[in-house]
Formats: C-alpha cells, sequence, structure tokens
C-alpha cells in the first residue's frame, strides 16, 4: 500500500470517528508512530552490538543478549501499532461496503430512492463493528502491556544483568547501552498506551450513552404519537383550545 492508499483510510477513519476517536487517531498517529520512526528506532539500532558482557567464551554473549532480550522493545511496538490500528480500519471498510451497496441499489431502482439515509451514520450493523473495533483495540493494547511487562520486569532497563546461561561456564555480568534512553522511551509508550485505553473506554461508555439516549426519545415518541391518535403529532402534552360558539342574540 502506498502513501497516498494509507491516507485515504486514515481519512476515512477520522471521518467517521467520534470526538474520543479521533483524539485516539491523533495520539497513535502523531505521538506513538511518530515518536517510534524517528526516535525509537535509533536509540535500540545498536542493542545487540553494543551489548557488552566480561567474557571471552564463544557465544556466551549472544546466549545472554537472546535472555536478556527475549523479544526486541521495536518488534513488540511494530506488532502492538499493526495489530491496533486494524479495528478502526474495519469500520471503514463497512462503510465502504454500505456505500457499494447504496450505489448498485441507486442503479437499480433510480437516483430518488436510498438505501440508507446516510451510509456513515452509526446505525445497525455498523454501530455494532464500531463497538466491537473499540472492544478489539482495548484489548490488543491491554495485552501489549502486559507481555512487555511479563517480559521486562516492571518495564525496567537496568544497566547491569547477570547471566549464567549456557554456554557461560559462570556468572557473567552484560552491560545495556544507553540503559536511560531506552528506559525513558519505554515509559513513554507505556503512557501512551494507556491512554489510548482510557480513551477507548470512554468512548465505549460515550456510545453506550448516546444509544440508550436514542431509543429513550424513539420511545417517548412513539408514547406521544399513540396519545395523540395522529402520524405527526410533535407535542400533545399542551392543552388543546375548545371551540365555544357564542349564545345567539335574542332580538330585541
Amino acid at each position: 500500500m502506498d502513501w497516498k492508499g494509507l491516507e485515504g483510510l486514515l481519512s476515512g477513519v477520522n471521518k467517521y470517528s467520534t470526538g474520543f476517536g479521533r483524539i485516539w487517531l491523533a495520539l497513535v498517529f502523531v505521538f506513538r508512530v511518530m515518536v517510534f520512526v524517528v526516535a525509537a528506532e535509533r536509540v535500540w539500532s545498536d542493542d545487540q552490538k553494543d551489548f557488552d558482557c566480561n567474557t571471552l567464551m564463544p557465544g556466551c554473549a549472544n546466549a545472554c543478549y537472546n535472555y536478556t532480550f527475549p523479544i526486541s522493545h521495536i518488534r513488540l511496538w511494530a506488532l502492538q501499532l499493526i495489530f491496533v490500528t486494524c479495528p478502526s480500519f474495519m469500520v471503514v471498510m463497512h462503510v465502504w461496503y454500505r456505500e457499494d451497496r447504496e450505489r448498485k441499489y441507486r442503479a437499480k431502482h433510480g437516483d430518488g430512492v436510498r438505501l440508507y439515509n446516510n451510509p456513515g451514520q452509526k446505525h445497525g450493523g455498523l454501530w455494532w463493528t464500531y463497538f466491537l473495533s473499540l472492544f478489539f483495540k482495548t484489548g490488543i493494547e491491554v495485552l501489549f502491556l502486559y507481555l512487555l511487562h511479563y517480559i521486562y520486569a516492571n518495564f525496567d532497563m537496568p544497566r547491569k544483568v547477570t547471566c549464567d546461561m549456557w554456554p557461560c561456564q559462570h556468572n557473567v555480568d552484560c552491560y545495556i547501552s544507553r540503559p536511560t534512553e531506552k528506559r525513558i522511551f519505554t515509559y513513554f509508550m507505556v503512557g501512551a498506551s494507556a491512554v489510548c485505553i482510557v480513551l477507548n473506554i470512554c468512548e465505549i461508555f460515550y456510545l453506550m450513552a448516546m444509544r440508550a439516549l436514542r431509543r429513550s426519545h424513539r420511545g417517548n415518541m412513539a408514547a406521544r404519537k399513540k396519545t395523540c391518535g395522529e402520524p405527526y403529532c410533535t407535542d400533545c402534552s399542551l392543552p388543546m383550545a375548545t371551540y365555544t360558539p357564542a349564545k345567539e342574540m335574542k332580538p330585541e
């Protein structure tokens, strides 16, 4: 996919998102992706090359490096960013599917007939697609945070690690390059992920509240129509003025 196609997808995600979704999109692609591409990759570029151990045993340094970094932060974050953005593209694909159905329906029945009032309006199946995408994004964020916390205890980046993996014949001290920079970027990415989780949860409650309000409004309108007995009654709570004929004047 070229940059033009990616730009089209992102503009579609921004167009069909709520306010919380637009903030989430800006946070992901401005703070997380840009920091990942511009700075984080450079900090971890010399990871294995400058991983020094106080031993000359062949293969010991590589074994200790694999023990200390079973999964690279960069690759883990790259997978996280890929998986966490896929559910949003599902919403765009659903809207495109609706628009395609709308075009085919108009071509068959005429331009004056509409299948959807607004293909991008979050009602019916599209609402559920959007709602489930938020759950998927939240679950993916939580899963990757748990993996990072499980692999690297408390998201820490120590200066020195002690290793006794084979083929090391004794405890070996190894030193990580740029530990402070790596710790700062790790905390930044973890904090950004936590903020995205909060935004997703807020958007879930927002969608549920708006759906409940719409249902309540439709219920009130149906009750008013039933009470008034007219299909286009707007407000029957006001007392209607009754016409009282005037008394006939008797001629004097």
